[in-house]
């Protein structure tokens, strides 16, 4: 993207993702276009310029952080504020690995429950006494 103007298409494949998805960050307060441009049909094109770049490009990568949009809308709201503490960013952050950590928790435990499930299988019998079908119609919480 050069330092034109560009439209919401063109701003879209800059950062590789939709065009929905850019009016959808619009829609939350995210993102804004720079302007509008008047075509000959005076159908108002949406206009990006290089901030309305950075800052898309800043909200995929907090997403590819696992930040939820609400915590990046704090996260950009912390970066434009004159009494945030970078120590406020960094809470957001912890916040998010022990997030992150429960859900590592979480898939551990269900590779120990599958490996257990897959070792106990019968593979040459019928269905019907199959301990992997048997345990998840008895529930997952309950192995």
């Amino acid at each position: 993207m050069n330092k034109n103007l560009n439209t919401i298409g063109k701003l879209a494949k800059a950062v590789n993702v939709n065009v929905q998805t850019i009016r959808y960050y619009e829609r939350l307060g995210l993102l804004m276009p720079a302007g509008r441009k008047e075509s000959y049909r005076q159908s108002g094109y949406r206009l990006y310029d290089k901030l309305s770049l950075k800052r898309l490009l800043f909200i995929r990568h907090a997403r590819e952080l696992g930040f939820t949009l609400e915590e990046i809308k704090e996260l950009l709201n912390l970066s434009v504020s004159p009494t945030a503490k970078c120590g406020d960013i960094r809470k957001k952050a912890e916040e998010r690995l022990m997030d992150v950590n429960k859900k590592i928790d979480g898939l551990e435990s269900m590779r120990t429950i599958l490996k257990k499930l897959i070792k106990s299988c019968m593979s040459r019998k019928s269905t019907d006494p199959c301990p992997i079908l048997k345990a998840i119609d008895k529930g997952v919480n309950t192995l």
